[in-house]
């Protein structure tokens, strides 16, 4: 599949692309796109993938949101990188030596994320090592649950944005507003 950056997705403008290396367990990658739809972020995955992705598996699965999600496949990270050459990216490692507090993001920068079993590739992370951050944690706990890891990183990364496109109040403001009156 070929990834053009329109800067626009199903219901809005796009301000962050998640990519998942090598996912494993598809409730986590189902999880991971309906944060994805609700944020208006672009999903990518590489693969290869631990699960069925088709359209009949989608719909199995029961998820009703999965036509909100601008969903991207990649052949491995050599493909993603032919298709993306430069991208504005942060590397999600519970070995990195910061934290995710410390980085700066911007619209449309690139969050990755490595399978449940491994992590990112070795490799990929010491090609990258200033855009290497974590989420702390207690020292004996191996790692967030991925599905977590992606909300977590995603909301700090819009909240930096100021949430852009997404709504600002809930029902509750307009109903306390008309009660004022």
């Amino acid at each position: 599949m070929e990834y053009n950056d329109t800067r626009e997705i199903k219901g809005g403008p796009a301000v962050l692309n998640i990519v998942l290396v090598e996912p494993e367990i598809p409730q986590n990658t189902g999880n991971i796109a309906r944060t994805c739809a609700a944020t208006r972020s672009r999903l990518h995955l590489i693969k290869p993938l631990g699960f069925d992705i088709s359209e009949k598996a989608v719909r199995r699965a029961g998820l009703d949101y999965w036509n909100m999600v601008d969903l991207q496949v990649y052949e491995g990270l050599d493909h993603f990188f032919e298709v993306n050459p430069a991208p504005d990216l942060w590397l999600a490692t519970t070995k990195a030596p910061r934290d995710y507090t410390q980085a700066v993001f911007r619209d449309n920068c690139w969050l990755f994320f490595g399978k449940e079993t491994a992590g990112l590739p070795e490799g990929f992370r010491r090609q990258y090592p200033d855009r290497c951050i974590r989420i702390p944690m207690r020292p004996d706990a191996r790692s967030l649950n991925l599905a977590n890891s992606v909300a977590v990183l995603t909301y700090e990364a819009l909240r930096q944005l100021d949430f852009p496109g997404l709504s600002g109040e809930g029902e509750m403001a307009e109903k306390g507003r008309s009660q004022v009156l």
